[in-house]
């Protein structure tokens, strides 16, 4: 049977449902089970055998697929808005939707909301600097936290991004000082030592004045494997080593904790405060 016109197909003739859409044809089992066929009316050749009730068997089932030239344009009205589109849907966490919805609020918008926003992402991208002490973000070439006086320069706490050192901050708890490694230790995605800034830290420490290096990385392996190749690199310098804290977060049940938190929740027990 050459599948040509739906409309004139004796597959008609089964419980099947039609739906059809502005450029395909969509044939499916009104009981809801097996397959489904889609396929471009000229182009689709399927054998059918059927019987009774809507069940059927595919014998032979062969599609070539081949997009009409209105399927190859694209689903906006403007190549300019998909352009915008896809560049917001690169961000991380943006799907296509908030992308399109955020392209859209910026097409809307007025003018000058739309040169602020751009001009605001590339004085981001080109003035923005590295602190030339503790490698975090900053306006000038020294941080607002380093240039401070009220800080204890004699602690330093080792932080994986700017992301944690934030974090660390909002909880107004330390009062020392920061180094931004700019990530972790990780062989498979290719990053070694020397694509941190684990030399400038120890070169920091060997400079003096530092009493107490605070490892606050992430519990992973590739954390815990910068942080104990940071330690043989500063076992030279007499330094303090110590990291945060790890045990039961704060608000959780011991029944919900596993084996490991809970057992160096234990060991790492502090004294009772009334």
């Amino acid at each position: 049977m050459d599948f040509m016109d739906p409309g004139t197909s004796p597959v008609m003739s089964c419980p099947f449902v039609r739906l059809r859409s502005k450029y395909n044809y969509l044939w499916r089992s009104n009981k809801g089970f097996g397959i489904s066929i889609l396929a471009n009316a000229d182009m689709a050749k399927t054998f059918f055998s059927c019987a009774g009730h809507g069940d059927f068997l595919i014998k032979f089932a062969f599609c070539c697929y081949t997009p009409t030239d209105k399927m190859k344009d694209s689903t906006y009205p403007s190549l300019l808005l998909e352009n915008a589109v896809n560049q917001f849907a690169r961000l991380p966490g943006i799907g296509r939707k908030t992308a399109f919805r955020l392209a859209l609020y910026v097409l809307e918008s007025d003018r000058q909301f739309a040169e602020d926003f751009a001009n605001a992402v590339l004085t981001l991208k080109n003035e923005v600097k590295r602190c030339r002490c503790c490698k975090n973000i900053s306006d000038t070439d020294l941080c607002q936290i380093c240039s401070n006086p009220k800080r204890d320069s004699s602690i330093v706490c080792v932080v994986e991004s700017v992301r944690e050192l934030m974090l660390i901050e909002n909880t107004a708890s330390f009062n020392g000082l920061y180094h931004v490694l700019g990530g972790v230790i990780s062989p498979m995605d290719g990053i070694g030592p020397g694509d941190l800034e684990i030399s400038s830290l120890v070169q920091r420490v060997e400079g003096g004045g530092i009493k107490e290096v605070v490892f606050a990385l992430s519990t992973t392996t590739e954390g815990n494997t910068t942080a104990y190749y940071i330690a043989r690199k500063l076992a030279h310098t007499g330094v303090l080593l110590s990291a945060v804290a790890q045990g039961v977060a704060v608000g959780d049940e011991l029944q919900y904790a596993d084996e490991l938190t809970l057992g160096r929740s234990i060991e790492n027990r502090v004294p009772y405060r009334l």
